[in-house]
């Protein structure tokens, strides 16, 4: 890794993060064909395809020789590989896309050796930019494309809190999960268990959380853990697109990434099952055991 240059790889993600937000503000939700994959919640648009296209393009002229997955060009049997390798989601938050809601983004992952090394997180609709280098600490930036501090926007390292406070247990903790796609079978029902115990009383056996969020884009949750507006973020089924840039940015704000499934402190990119933990000065090895056991004997279970 010594060889690559990831400071001009993250700029580079960085101009194609810009161009492809600009594509997809300049796009009429209601008036563009839609389609889906698993089921009517798993949904796609042209948009996505175009994005898609567009940084893949980029990307394979500025590094031709470096790997592409995409979530539009995804095929079964692709496998993430020890090569660099650029992982992109076009749009994630597709739903959200669709219906309008401006919690969007662009999510453009670079793996090495199969870990996230680069990331960028891109919501074009609020001109928030998310970015990390391993190594080199993580950052927000707010306003470029409004002209914010002279067009530079407003820069904020990662996490945003200077001093972030300990974890003392899950009943102190706002914690992020999503429904997904699936919404029958084991997987379905391991959720919906982990939600109840989340967020029922101690005097039932429950967590009792302060709440529980679903911003509809694993991305901009694993960004709101790193920058510490959220606790944590536990998720199954998503993709390696889905949580490379952002597992980058989290690891360099401090956070840790964890097995969504009991037992696994190392998970692989392409698991899709991730406990994210905020960045703590005491707590998250806590924090994750105390996850644990609300999740018990239950068991996610997707093929990567």
């Amino acid at each position: 890794m010594a060889d690559l240059n990831l400071q001009e790889i993250r700029d580079t993600l960085i101009s194609v993060a810009h161009e492809a937000g600009r594509m997809i503000l300049s796009a009429n939700p209601t008036d563009i064909a839609t389609g889906t994959k698993l089921n009517s919640a798993d949904i796609v648009t042209e948009t996505d395809k175009a994005v898609e296209t567009l940084v893949s393009s980029r990307l394979s002229k500025a590094y031709p020789s470096f790997a592409f997955v995409g979530e539009e060009t995804y095929k079964p049997g692709m496998k993430v590989t020890e090569a660099p390798t650029f992982i992109v989601d076009p749009i994630d938050g597709t739903t959200n896309f669709v219906h309008n809601l401006p919690e969007a983004c662009i999510s453009l992952g670079f793996a090495v050796d199969r870990k996230p090394t680069v990331g960028v997180v891109y919501n074009p609709y609020q001109d928030k930019l998310y970015s990390a280098i391993r190594g080199q600490g993580a950052y927000v930036t707010i306003g470029a494309n409004w002209g914010l501090e002279g067009g530079k926007g407003r820069v904020s390292k990662l996490p945003l809190s200077k001093n972030p406070p300990p974890l003392n247990g899950l009943d102190t903790c706002l914690v992020a999960a999503e429904w997904g796609s699936s919404r029958d079978g084991v997987n379905y029902e391991v959720k919906t268990t982990v939600f109840k115990k989340l967020c029922a009383s101690k005097e039932t056996g429950g967590a009792m959380v302060h709440s529980i969020r679903s911003m509809g884009s694993a991305a901009l949750n694993l960004c709101a853990v790193a920058a510490g507006q959220l606790d944590a973020y536990w998720e199954g089924g998503c993709w390696a697109w889905d949580v490379c840039a952002g597992w980058a940015i989290l690891a360099e704000a401090g956070g840790i990434m964890v097995d969504g499934n009991p037992g696994d402190w190392d998970p692989k990119i392409d698991g899709r099952k991730y406990l994210a933990v905020r960045g703590a000065p005491n707590g998250q090895k806590e924090i994750v055991e105390e996850f644990w056991k609300v999740i018990g004997d239950g068991r996610m279970e997707y093929e990567s």
